[in-house]
């Protein structure tokens, strides 16, 4: 877990846009901490801030921080329609990363991702080279550049740990406990919905035809599966994200398949090609979920950890419930 070294001290009001009861949204007292192995110092609550993908922009807009970002881009999926209004006031950098030179030229106070590419040199560059230039850069304790300064293994609290640090930072800590509590209450109630799913064997299927990318160990999947005790018929891949083979596939032979529905439109990406894929392929045809339609379907997005990992554990916990049914 990611430690606070110095607290915000106090949070004045300073002008500002308005903000809701209880909660201030101004000048934050000097805050630092250990972000993955480096030091991120926040000197005042930022104010130009750009996210560099889609997962960073929508926690920062669910936090009601819309006014503060300069920049977004790496939009992978629709944006969730009740932050659109949000998205669309915020001024897109780049269809995929955006280059160092676009970054500097939006004059940012504060960088955000919840990848580690994002902050490689043909990207927005290394987080250390902004830190020289006094632009404090924040990465995903799920994504450190050293698996070893972050979380290994995803898990809700780890994730709603780093939307109130995000919160912190920003100088409106109040906002931050008010939508984790939100995100608790969800998911308290699709993991009491699911319970009925233990000892339901899965396949995660995420991408890919001739090689089926699955889910393994320690990401979103692994933290759901244990939540509703389902049984990861990848469960022992050391990945987060291996390649997994048909024949193995066909020999584990799960009740379940959980789809990911990708939109980028490569082979195996979207839901209704994978499921056509599987109904056609003489290897997985006479599964037993695919002989029974036993599918459920999440949004690609929502298996990496983001504002839209609670959507996954409430559509699976729906959907499992729908293909007993």
């Amino acid at each position: 877990m990611v430690t606070v070294a110095t607290l915000v001290a106090a949070v004045a009001a300073c002008g500002g846009p308005p903000t809701d009861a209880g909660d201030t949204t101004a000048s934050a007292a000097p805050t630092a901490i250990e972000n993955c192995g480096q030091r991120v110092t926040v000197t005042t609550a930022p104010r130009r801030a750009i996210t560099l993908e889609q997962n960073a922009t929508e926690i920062l807009l669910s936090l009601g921080l819309a006014d503060r970002m300069v920049g977004t881009s790496y939009q992978t999926d629709p944006v969730l329609p009740a932050l659109a209004d949000e998205y669309r006031t915020v001024p897109v950098l780049a269809k995929l990363y955006p280059a160092r030179e676009a970054v500097l030229t939006a004059k940012p106070d504060f960088l955000y991702s919840t990848f580690t590419s994002a902050y490689a040199p043909d990207a927005a560059g290394p987080r250390a080279d902004h830190a020289a230039l006094g632009i404090p850069a924040y990465l995903s304790p799920f994504a450190c550049e050293n698996p070893a300064d972050g979380r290994a293994t995803m898990t809700f609290d780890a994730l709603f740990d780093q939307i109130r640090e995000v919160a912190t930072l920003f100088g409106v800590p109040d906002r931050g406990d008010e939508l984790v509590a939100e995100q608790r209450k969800r998911l308290d109630a699709a993991v009491a919905t699911g319970t009925s799913s233990h000892g339901t064997s899965a396949l995660w299927y995420y991408s890919g035809t001739s090689t089926p990318y699955v889910a393994g160990r320690n990401g979103v999947p692994a933290a759901i599966s244990t939540l509703l005790g389902l049984d990861n018929v990848y469960g022992d891949a050391e990945q987060t994200w291996p390649a997994g083979s048909w024949e193995t596939i066909a020999s584990r032979d799960p009740d379940v398949i959980v789809l990911a529905d990708l939109t980028r439109g490569g082979d195996g990406d979207s839901a209704a090609s994978k499921i056509a894929y599987l109904k056609k392929n003489p290897a997985t045809a006479r599964l037993t979920a695919v002989r029974g339609n036993r599918f459920v379907t999440v949004s690609g997005s929502s298996m990496d950890p983001s504002i839209r990992s609670v959507d996954a554990v409430e559509q699976v916990s729906a959907g499992l419930g729908t293909v007993r049914s």
